[in-house]
């Protein structure tokens, strides 16, 4: 440490600054090295040298406020730079990276698997592979800084690192500088979409986002309460995004309309380029099917399958309602969900209640194996999603990719994904279209052999293909961006030295 007017100022972090900005460091005093090696009409620079030396990425307000009074008092900079320093946090190693970043921090830290970290585990894994300048990273507990991975958590990336730290606490920090920042997963918690708004903004980086959907936007009674609020901060830090890649082409259409809007405030908005998830169906092994069998199907009916948690927007009540007038009508079949209980799902639990005490057959499975998923699609005559709003209806295409026809929701990616062949279409409004489009591939064997035969015919596309197309599409644009930025760094610190 070295003393500045009674404070003190990780030396370390100091010298780590004056690397980054490819200066040497000056002798003399810490208020005076700083004004040497920083320029505060930059404010790249500016959020760079708070990054650094305090060990937490700075938002928006504090940036420009040290920024502004720095222009006018440049030896105040260093004074305003450790104001910012949170206590017993001066000690920790801050690594400066070039990296192309990746911020998987939700999906590192979690025991379970949700779409979304699905997505970023098959993709992220993969780049992490085939690319020698990927850096997944996390966040420190308060979301006020980036940090490395733990060895655990690199593990659900497969990756077996044992030079990685065990504790959370124990990880390097990590400043971005004339890097490609990416953020694999949905970034909303409201700390961390303030700090990743002002990395965009200020730093300099080239950003880029994956975008799974609008929901909380466009289908706002549909969420939990509060959820659009926190969805509208995280898209105030999109907006400040260089490109942004979405799961289907359909959200790009909604993205490419929100950025429109972004004219009301004098801003063109990130380029947006759909990327549309793969269709791959998984393998199932004999045991699988034994469990599927024992748990979903009740011999010798056929099995409707319905995959999702039962949250309002799966629209999973309909389905009941439809299911008892076809059964009261003598129609033999059997109804299956897999899927756990969500918000607002108690309606659909007490509905589901009182049909099983009647004797109906149906079946709820709360949570199943990946395993026994694969399964259950092939034993089912048909699926149904009749959604009302999806990013992307990873059951349909799985269903699809599996060789079973499903029904689902006519607009929307549901919509895209099913004109590759082997669904028909429903209006997810309408109680009487569900019902009577259940009725049809219940009683119609031609069509369901016609639907088949489409399912099988439809292209196969893998993790690996999205993996290469997300990277290309996503973080390759940005660099020449980076490359340019950095280029130009350098013949500026040229033109200084």
């Amino acid at each position: 440490m070295t003393e500045l007017m009674g404070v003190k100022l990780p030396a370390v972090r100091l010298a780590t600054l004056a690397d980054a900005l490819g200066k040497p460091l000056p002798a003399g005093h810490d208020d005076e090295a700083v004004a040497a090696i920083v320029d505060p009409a930059d404010w790249s620079q500016v959020w760079l040298a708070l990054a650094v030396l305090s060990g937490r990425l700075p938002d928006e307000a504090v940036v420009t406020r040290v920024a502004r009074e720095a222009e006018f008092e440049p030896l105040g900079l260093a004074k305003a730079i450790v104001a910012q320093l949170p206590p017993g946090n001066a000690v920790r190693s801050v690594r400066v990276v070039t990296n192309v970043v990746v911020d998987v921090g939700n999906t590192a830290a979690a025991s379970f698997t949700t779409g979304i970290q699905r997505v970023v585990r098959e993709t992220v894994s993969r780049w992490m592979a085939t690319q020698d300048d990927v850096l997944p990273v996390a966040w420190t507990a308060d979301f006020g800084a980036m940090r490395t991975l733990t060895r655990s958590e690199a593990a659900s990336f497969g990756v077996d690192d044992p030079g990685l730290p065990i504790a959370p606490e124990d990880a390097d920090l990590v400043v971005p500088w004339r890097a490609v920042m990416t953020t694999a997963e949905l970034a909303a918690e409201p700390e961390r979409s303030t700090r990743m708004r002002a990395l965009s903004r200020f730093s300099g980086n080239p950003s880029g986002s994956i975008a799974y959907d609008l929901v909380p936007v466009v289908a706002a009674e549909t969420t939990a309460a509060g959820m659009s609020d926190v969805f509208a901060r995280h898209l105030t830090a999109l907006r400040y995004n260089r490109r942004i890649a979405t799961i289907s082409h359909s959200v790009a259409d909604e993205y490419e309309g929100w950025k429109s809007g972004l004219r009301a405030i004098g801003m063109a908005g990130p380029d947006v380029v759909g990327v549309p998830l793969p269709v791959v169906a998984g393998v199932a092994s004999d045991d699988g099917f034994a469990q599927a069998r024992q748990q979903l199907v009740v011999e010798p009916w056929p099995m409707v399958l319905v995959v999702g948690s039962h949250e309002p927007r799966k629209n999973h009540l309909p389905l009941l309602e439809a299911a008892e007038k076809l059964w009261s009508e003598g129609l033999c079949f059997s109804l299956a969900f897999i899927g756990g209980r969500s918000w607002g799902g108690a309606e659909f639990a007490s509905r589901a209640g009182g049909l099983v005490a009647a004797g109906r057959p149906l079946r709820i499975v709360a949570g199943a194996s990946d395993d026994v998923i694969w399964a259950a699609y092939r034993l089912a005559r048909f699926t149904m999603f009749p959604s009302f709003y999806e990013g992307f209806g990873l059951p349909v295409a799985e269903s699809l990719a599996s060789g079973t026809p499903c029904i689902t929701s006519g607009f929307g990616s549901m919509k895209e994904i099913a004109e590759g062949g082997g669904a028909i279409l429903v209006n997810a409004y309408s109680d009487d279209d569900i019902r009577e489009k259940m009725r049809l591939l219940l009683t119609d064997d031609a069509l369901i052999q016609r639907l088949r035969a489409e399912a099988a015919a439809r292209s196969p596309r893998t993790w690996d293909d999205y993996a290469t197309d997300l990277w290309d599409e996503l973080v390759v644009p940005l660099r020449p961006e980076c490359r340019r930025w950095s280029e130009e760094g350098r013949r500026d610190r040229s033109a200084a030295s």
